[in-house]
């Protein structure tokens, strides 16, 4: 199959839709902490949004074209490849990651010029970050250190940034709920490249998992589900949710644990992904009703 025959439904199956969860709900975690301190402004909340899953996609892009253009999806398990799968053109690919980027630029100009021109600075950095999580010569997240950047900018970042840009100050509880967010899309990384761990450890990908190795990697995955429920904990102790709430959460992410820590591979672990995905928007939607109940 030549490059250039893929469809419409193609490209957006490689932007990876099951990710965007792990977009979305740290911009709701933080604009239901912004309502919490009476400074929502949902105009703002919106133009967060679409920085954050402009990202979102932009990285799934990045990461298509550079793992296709080093061979290293050629033989994967999962979501199809445009570039690994010859459905689209290394180029073609390169320009809707960069396209993606730069929607996002643009909406968050609008943020920075309302709000700090500091702001760009930041921007610039999630973008390199972006890029640069699989591409350029020596990429992060080929060297164990993706979990890390995750966590920064998909979970404090993304949560203390959309919070910031209403309320304009800080906020404690939008740090306690980064750290869940942060959590949260981590573990659904970790599921990623446990997954990915046979083909990863054959192309020389030094992820986080393949460091570990499978039976460790299963229980990180543990303690970051477990993170993220202490989390809630944390910014939920003010409010007579408190129980429910966290017990609910649990609940959400239970089948999630089993299926990893019984030792399930490849295909098995695909679900896992989007389940991880939907309980994370499901623990915004938890945070954005314990910080409208009124406090006892």
């Amino acid at each position: 199959m030549s490059p250039g025959n893929a469809t419409p439904g193609d490209w957006v199956t490689g932007a990876r839709p099951r990710t965007l969860p792990a977009a979305v709900a740290p911009v709701l975690a933080g604009t239901g902490i912004a309502a919490y301190a009476d400074s929502l402004v949902w105009w703002k909340a919106l133009l967060a949004l679409v920085v954050s899953l402009a990202l979102q996609v932009g990285v799934n892009y990045a990461n298509d074209y550079s793992d296709g253009i080093r061979g290293t999806d050629a033989d994967r398990v999962g979501p199809v490849r445009l570039v690994g799968s010859g459905l689209a053109s290394p180029k073609a690919v390169k320009v809707a990651a960069f396209a993606s980027f730069g929607v996002a630029a643009v909406a968050g100009l609008v943020l920075a010029a309302t709000t700090a021109w500091w702001l760009v600075a930041l921007g610039v950095v999630c973008i390199v970050a972006a890029w640069f999580y699989t591409g350029g010569t020596k990429p992060y997240g080929y060297l164990g250190l993706g979990e890390v950047m995750v966590f920064v900018f998909f979970g404090l970042v993304a949560v203390i940034g959309t919070t910031f840009v209403q309320t304009r100050t800080w906020e404690w509880p939008a740090f306690y709920a980064g750290i869940g967010m942060g959590s949260l899309a981590c573990a659904i990384l970790v599921a990623n490249n446990l997954r990915d761990i046979p083909t990863d450890r054959e192309v020389g990908k030094r992820t986080l998992a393949v460091r570990l190795g499978a039976e460790r990697t299963r229980y990180l995955y543990l303690f970051l589900v477990l993170a993220a429920a202490v989390a809630v904990v944390g910014v939920a102790a003010s409010t007579h949710w408190l129980v429910l709430g966290a017990l609910g959460f649990g609940v959400q992410l239970v089948p999630t644990v089993r299926t990893v820590l019984s030792g399930a591979t490849g295909p098995r672990l695909i679900p896992v992904l989007q389940q991880t995905g939907l309980a994370q928007l499901w623990w915004a939607g938890l945070m954005v009703t314990l910080l409208l109940v009124p406090r006892g």
